[in-house]
């Protein structure tokens, strides 16, 4: 391993081996592949280390003397916490590129379709359902979305902090997205009611499971069990099971062509987040030193938000009962998501 200046206790040129001493390139890091990215470019070592360069310890603590960044944020551990790279290769031009062209698209979607008159032409029993159900599930995203930009703050590295954060921008644009959607089609149908998805989340039963998991996965005070909990766990078990088992194959038979299309980017944003979480966990799980420990944490992890991401997603049942045209079984939809989450846990060497 090359030396760094932390280790031979001097910050003078020539006094440490990186990776790129011997050229022009100013570069301090191991690169994934053959050449780095233009994201390890702007990612890798952005913030300091002591353990890697900052010989002078941490510029900024806390009162009690923790430093910026505290390993103890997280139960899991690792032999190099800057080993993890993010397969979505996101950094911040990126992600704004990616989050402005999306939103293009859905309010563009959104206008040609009430220019068109489409809303009107909604099953009526789909309209409530749009006012309650797809309003109450704006606030699951949301809640989520405020998890992980909590969870961002104590991430040890850059590279995990930026997934988790743009993580958190996916779940909050997602919430912006149903609210700003159910508000402008709504001006186009009479009795709409704006404040019955609140009500949905608060006081129906069905959405009572759902409510628990999300504010338990908030209220956890490790970082990385909110990251797994969400992406590994609730995701596959919840959130895929409601916006792609059912409003993503119910709407069109009831007249909907614009809600698949407001909420497809959600299913993409999830394939990234997904993605970028397998790879942190596998790092993780994989560890010469701390795997072990570390799949006793995740199967804990497991166990916990597993039962609660459960009792959600039957509690969402009787929801498949309430359209009119009825294409998609509750039961497939859910052995479907079974199945999913076995994929995503035997990837990491993890069981149900």
């Amino acid at each position: 391993m090359p030396a760094t200046s932390s280790s031979v206790g001097s910050g003078a040129a020539g006094a440490a081996i990186f990776a790129d001493s011997d050229s022009r390139k100013y570069r301090y890091f191991e690169p994934k592949g053959q050449r780095a990215t233009h994201y390890e470019d702007m990612t890798v070592d952005v913030q300091p280390d002591p353990e890697r360069y900052l010989i002078q310890n941490w510029i900024i603590s806390f009162a009690d003397g923790k430093g910026a960044y505290v390993k103890q944020n997280t139960a899991a551990q690792s032999s190099n916490w800057h080993a993890f790279r993010a397969p979505d290769q996101e950094w911040e031009r990126t992600h704004y590129q990616r989050q402005s062209k999306i939103e293009t698209m859905v309010q563009s979607v959104i206008n040609n379709a009430r220019k068109s008159g489409a809303p009107k032409t909604f099953d009526k029993a789909w309209v409530k359902i749009l006012q309650g159900q797809l309003g109450a599930w704006k606030h699951a995203e949301f809640g989520l979305g405020t998890s992980l930009m909590q969870a961002q703050r104590y991430g040890y590295t850059q590279m995990i902090n930026n997934a988790t954060l743009t993580n958190s921008s996916y779940k909050l644009r997602l919430a912006q997205d149903i609210t700003l959607y159910l508000a402008e089609i709504g001006m186009d149908l009479p009795g709409w009611d704006d404040e019955l998805g609140k009500k949905t989340w608060l006081e129906d039963n069905n959405w009572q499971g759902t409510r628990e998991a999300v504010e338990t996965i908030m209220g956890a005070t490790d970082y990385l069990e909110q990251y797994f909990a969400i992406n590994i766990v609730f995701e596959p078990l919840v959130g895929e099971v409601f916006r792609s088992g059912f409003l993503m194959q119910i709407a069109a038979a009831n007249h909907d062509f614009i809600t698949p299309a407001v909420i497809s980017a959600a299913e993409a944003d999830y394939e990234r987040n997904l993605a970028n979480t397998i790879d942190l966990m596998h790092i993780l799980a994989n560890d010469e030193k701390y795997g072990a420990a570390n799949k006793k944490l995740f199967q804990g992890w497991i166990k916990k938000h597993g039962a609660l991401a459960d009792k959600a997603a039957i509690g969402l049942q009787p929801i498949w009962s309430m359209p009119h045209s009825k294409p998609v079984a509750f039961a497939d939809v859910r052995a479907k998501s079974e199945e999913r989450i076995g994929q995503i846990l035997g990837e990491l060497g993890l069981k149900r």
